[in-house]
């Protein structure tokens, strides 16, 4: 079961690396077969389902969405523990949002789930 000081932890170091612009430190909190769920996926790429496997393609995915967003910047709002996930809720450039992460027994992402607002 992961922990309180665990989840907060995972929040500041998540959302420093996304305001790092740095893809290399984004994709260090993530296992090379993870699996990354969001609409905007399909948004931005030919992957309609929304849904991409492993870390070579979802980086590509991200590098697209770093270059189309050169002002993106998120600020914490709440961080909310499960017992083998932890949820995001932050502030983005289009809004709020909430991502769900589950972990590996490393500590790494091995499933996330982007959801936002309308």
């Amino acid at each position: 079961m992961l922990t309180r000081a665990f989840a907060e932890r995972f929040a500041e170091e998540w959302i420093s690396a996304w305001n790092s612009h740095d893809l290399n430190h984004i994709l260090s909190h993530y296992s090379d077969d993870f699996t990354m769920h969001s609409p905007r996926i399909a948004a931005l790429t030919a992957e309609q389902s929304g849904v991409l496997h492993g870390k070579s393609a979802v980086g590509d995915y991200w590098r697209l969405a770093l270059a189309n967003a050169p002002e993106l910047h998120f600020t914490l709002i709440a961080v909310y523990l499960g017992a083998d996930s932890v949820a995001l809720h932050y502030h983005g450039v289009s809004g709020p949002a909430v991502e769900v992460f589950f972990f590996d027994p490393q500590g790494r992402v091995r499933l996330a789930g982007a959801h936002y607002a309308p």
